[in-house]
């Protein structure tokens, strides 16, 4: 399985989860913790508020009790679902990065699971910023009528603040292990 982060201009973090492995609230905070570190290393001006902005699914290990508290103390707002609704049509990875995905590797088989990893880093390399930046605006766009959380100046009302969508985290998991070639 890959996990990747993305903003507005690329590839924030990824990173691989070894088979066997399950993703649960303790492995995700650890993520969420490589990730704070990748962002202070790649890009510290994203840091300077100490309020790094991330949107990810509802999945169970995302909502649990120990990842909402890694993220209070770490200063991560998460951007909200709208209420009681999902759509890929409102999940950036799955309009944008999933299709890139299997776009590029529909129909090949791999030997390795190597290499399947290989290939999807070099999917991944090649989106250029731009796709980035459309995603971001395409987003805003698809959001903007479902709910009234949504403000038409490009920001969300949530946890007492405006949040600006260019400044957002994305987070994609990706089934990458069924495209390997069965033993």
């Amino acid at each position: 399985m890959l996990i990747c982060f993305f903003d507005k201009v690329g590839i924030v973090h990824r990173e691989f989860v070894q088979p066997g492995l399950t993703v649960n609230a303790d492995f995700y905070c650890d993520v969420l913790r490589r990730l704070r570190e990748n962002v202070r290393r790649k890009n510290p001006q994203k840091l300077q508020n100490q309020n790094l902005i991330i949107h990810h699914d509802k999945a169970p290990a995302h909502r649990s009790f120990k990842v909402s508290q890694f993220l209070a103390k770490n200063n991560m707002t998460v951007i909200p679902h709208p209420p009681s609704l999902y759509s890929p049509d409102l999940t950036p990875c799955d309009f944008f990065l999933f299709p890139k995905l299997k776009l590029r590797m529909k129909g090949r088989r791999f030997d390795t699971i190597e290499e399947i990893q290989e290939e999807s880093q070099r999917v991944l390399d090649t989106i250029p910023k731009t796709g980035f930046q459309g995603c971001f605006q395409a987003w805003q766009k698809r959001c903007l009528p479902v709910t009234c959380c949504f403000k038409s100046a490009g920001s969300v009302e949530g946890f007492g603040k405006r949040i600006d969508f260019q400044e957002t985290i994305c987070s994609v998991y990706s089934p990458l292990l069924s495209l390997a070639r069965p033993d």
